[in-house]
């Protein structure tokens, strides 16, 4: 016979035991955020919800064990924690699965350069994979989200830098990007074979949103057009005339 597991309900308490109340109106406020948030909420989101006193470190100890055991787990990710179906639930909820544009190897290695040497410009990528890196590589992981327009070197011709996104560590379930893996890791994977050069290093990432000493911010885009609708004398259909750019 199969002994029923006891419910544990983290809510049931009495407004007059004020700290035990507190506790249980806090885990219900986190719940609502993670609920209606569709990115991760971090510790300074959840803190203008809270009790002045909230530990939030002990509230989502308190709120993830609960949700261990359902449907739906709490997770970290880019730095706060989310909501997710449990992993032996994914095939349950997994609808018709829309095709996957793939990314190219160039942009594979591309990504792997940004996450590990952010910021970083073209040249250095290039650099660091011994050949060329076409625009439309970087343009492509720009349209995914996972890398961003930092700044731009102070360096000759001022090239732009590059890192990634919070949408990247979500998307490959990092809470950080120092938990990128190191050396050690890759090699047990089987991804770097024994064979690698003396002195071969991986880089600590960082992806500190701060701008290094060698960097500075990015100009306004001064190429921003507007849609506007056409002049009221406009006849339908009529283009209005173009500028030659002459003074």
């Amino acid at each position: 016979m199969t002994r029923p597991v006891p419910r544990i309900d983290l809510f049931d308490v009495r407004p007059e035991d004020e700290r035990a109340y507190a506790f249980a109106r806090d885990l219900r406020a986190i719940e609502a955020l993670l609920f209606t948030s569709p990115l991760p909420v971090d510790a300074k989101a959840m803190k203008p919800h809270l009790s002045a006193d909230a530990d939030i470190a002990a509230l989502m100890e308190a709120l993830t064990a609960d949700y261990a055991r359902r449907g739906v787990n709490i997770v970290r990710a880019s730095g706060g924690w989310m909501l997710r179906t449990a992993p032996d639930l994914a095939r349950v909820v997994a609808g018709p699965v829309p095709e996957a544009r793939k990314l190219s190897r160039a942009a594979i290695e591309v990504l792997a350069i940004v996450a590990y040497h952010q910021p970083v410009t073209r040249a250095e990528i290039e650099e660091i994979r011994g050949v060329s890196t076409s625009k439309g590589t970087l343009d492509v992981l720009l349209e995914t989200g996972w890398v961003r327009l930092r700044g731009r070197r102070k360096a000759p011709g001022r090239p732009v830098t590059y890192g990634t996104t919070p949408a990247f560590l979500v998307q490959f379930g990092l809470d950080a990007v120092q938990d990128l893996p190191g050396l050690d890791e890759l090699k047990g994977a089987g991804l770097i074979d024994g064979r690698i050069p003396a002195g071969f290093a991986i880089p600590l990432p960082s992806d500190d949103p701060g701008l290094r000493e060698d960097e500075e911010a990015l100009e306004p885009d001064m190429l921003d057009f507007h849609l506007s609708p056409p002049p009221e004398d406009e006849e339908p259909g009529e283009a209005a005339p173009e500028d030659d750019g002459d003074a």
